[in-house]
């Protein structure tokens, strides 16, 4: 699974989950075969951590999810707040503290009959809220993974928007399965006009005579981890710069690694086959990595 790949926890068998303000457990938490959401993948979600019961980062993902609601011209129906208060009511009637990762899911809600039309609306947005025990392989973090190049690109914004976390992620698992295919963890997706983009499910970094480079967000998410690696490089005088750059700039690289909210940075060890960076962790994603867990750290403080 990449840098997806989780410990197994058996408490995820009882979890409560939020469904609509509703707690359940798992095995009742369910939506309806005319939600918006199931039958069009018409929504946004976001993901973050619980780390020593602080939400990590918890405001860029409520501004980044309403930021997405807006665009595709849905009201969630909840001030920030009134989600936020959600959150963590969900969280404390788990009692969950550390190594969680909450999945938030907003579709536009039920549909009187199965129709596209994002006006043809019989109820408020469906709001479901799954917090999971979910701790990431570590052995990923030294070992890292093998990424592929795949031939599934990037749209622009005129085709699906890849800058918002929409429901509907066929282009990303058309990648997914792709790089899988391949025998890739993970797929490189290149952009409409033929530079580096991003990865299916991560952010993508390549390391360059000690310049740390990724694209320029034109064709991808506005990554939270991704930004925050950036504002480190920033303030530990690392040069780093969001640019376009080639599949030859990645096959020359000194150090390549991938970003996201599960794993924070994950090294990539081998490109299409061939070694990066000798097939080993760089000493700046090392540097960087170590960086990324203390700010985690430093928002989990008081």
């Amino acid at each position: 699974m990449g840098t997806h790949e989780y410990e197994d926890d058996p408490r995820n068998s009882e979890v409560i989950i939020s469904v609509n303000g509703d707690l359940l457990p798992r095995s009742e938490a369910k939506v309806s075969v005319f939600d918006a959401g199931f039958l069009l993948g018409d929504g946004v979600w976001e993901s973050f951590r619980l780390h020593k019961g602080n939400l990590v980062f918890i405001d860029e993902h409520i501004q980044r999810l309403y930021h997405g609601a807006d665009t595709i011209s849905m009201d969630i129906g909840k001030s920030r707040e009134e989600m936020l208060s959600e959150i963590h009511r969900v969280v404390d009637a788990n009692e969950m503290f550390d190594d969680v990762h909450v999945r938030l899911i907003v579709s536009r809600g039920l549909k009187p009959t199965p129709y596209q039309a994002p006006w043809v609306i019989s109820s408020s947005p469906t709001i479901v809220i799954i917090p999971e025990y979910k701790k990431a392989n570590v052995d990923r973090a030294r070992d890292g993974i093998n990424l592929v190049s795949v031939s599934t690109i990037r749209g622009g914004q005129n085709i699906q928007d890849p800058r918002i976390n929409s429901l509907s992620k066929h282009n990303c698992i058309a990648a997914c399965i792709e790089a899988a295919e391949l025998g890739g963890d993970e797929g490189l997706m290149l952009d409409p006009n033929g530079n580096v983009s991003t990865c299916n499910s991560t952010h993508f970094f390549i390391v360059r005579g000690g310049e740390v480079w990724t694209s320029t967000g034109e064709f991808c998410l506005d990554g939270i981890t991704r930004r925050k690696v950036l504002d480190l490089c920033k303030k530990n005088d690392i040069p780093a710069f969001e640019r376009d750059f080639s599949l030859s700039d990645v096959r020359s690289a000194d150090e390549a690694f991938v970003t996201g909210t599960f794993a924070g940075l994950t090294p990539v060890v081998s490109f299409d086959g061939k070694a990066v960076g000798g097939g080993i962790r760089g000493p700046l994603c090392e540097r960087l990595q170590n960086l990324y867990i203390d700010l985690v750290r430093s928002e989990s403080v008081g």
